[in-house]
């Protein structure tokens, strides 16, 4: 379930002209802001920005760049676009950051629907005039570029059968990859990149059955590298998304100085699909509330505007 909180009825108009009141003078008028733009669905948030360019012959988004800044600025960025161009964008600047963000990647090829992975590498060509795999391809190599070029290429059956027979078998390559720590990986590649995602929760499942252990865990001991953080990434998206999320989110808010990036993209990306049950999820591991975690670790109109987007009230 979604955070965000929007009104039934709204005028884009008048939120148009807010927007540009709220612009003028010393300084922007970062509540209104908050007010408008944090309690507006994507489709509402795209009716203003059309809105506000028919009206004042400027991008809202170029305005808001110029207007604002720091991490609240990439928030609210983010916040703007069109899913799929976030995406893309995120995609980018994790390539562009090397090892310490592949994550990002893998976290995009394997929590979306294979109609939205498709959507985004479309972004991706109208943004960056090249493809997600190409940029993927130029900046990894080995083991770790077949993974990811195998992920974001990827376009995987999503129907609910489960080839019991299968799960076993891939279970056991699975197994034989990971225990003898074979050198060819080029197995485990091909069943993480094509399977479906009902089909390898089957595998896992299997996996964790025959062995007592789940893979995911059975992969931290060989995490040192990037390929091997980026399969354990892959099968816990796969796996549960939701327990992924409350994860990234716990690590951004424990680390001395919080992860800003970690804590903007989880609540951007899921305010409008499942942060209610990550919220949850959060509570339940961590007894206290994300709000109040999130509350005591940043500050200013970028803290506002993450709690707004968390749906706590005024």
């Amino acid at each position: 379930m979604a955070t965000l909180i929007a009104p039934s009825h709204y005028s884009p108009v008048e939120d148009a002209e807010a927007l540009q009141k709220s612009f003028k003078g010393w300084g922007a008028d970062d509540k209104a802001i908050i007010a408008i733009l944090g309690h507006r669905n994507f489709d509402q948030r795209q009716k203003i920005r059309k809105a506000y360019e028919e009206l004042f012959q400027e991008d809202l988004i170029k305005r808001l760049e110029s207007e604002i800044s720091g991490d609240f600025e990439r928030a609210v960025y983010r916040w703007m676009l069109e899913p799929a161009d976030r995406d893309a964008v995120l995609a980018n600047v994790a390539i562009k950051n090397g090892s310490k963000d592949y994550h990002v990647v893998v976290e995009i090829a394997t929590v979306l629907s294979a109609e939205e992975l498709l959507a985004v590498r479309r972004a991706y060509h109208n943004r960056y005039k090249r493809s997600l795999e190409e940029d993927v391809a130029a900046n990894t190599t080995g083991h770790l570029r077949q993974f990811l070029v195998g992920l974001v290429s990827s376009f995987r059956y999503e129907g609910d059968e489960i080839n019991a027979k299968l799960a076993k078998t891939e279970a056991n390559i699975l197994h034989e990859s990971v225990r003898e720590k074979k050198e060819n990986y080029e197995e485990v590649i091909r069943i993480l990149t094509t399977r479906s995602k009902t089909q390898l929760v089957a595998t896992f499942n299997y996996y964790k059955d025959e062995h007592a252990i789940s893979i995911s865990k059975k992969l931290l001991d060989q995490t040192s590298d990037d390929f091997h953080k980026a399969l354990h990434t892959a099968i816990r998206c796969i796996n549960d998304h939701k327990k992924y999320y409350e994860k990234v989110l716990r690590n951004a808010i424990k680390k001395l100085g919080t992860d800003e990036d970690g804590l903007s993209r989880v609540v951007v990306t899921r305010a409008e699909k499942d942060l209610k049950d990550i919220k949850e999820l959060y509570y339940r591991r961590n007894s206290v509330h994300l709000e109040d975690a999130v509350a005591k670790d940043i500050s200013g109109d970028y803290k506002k505007f993450i709690l707004t987007l968390l749906g706590k009230q005024d």
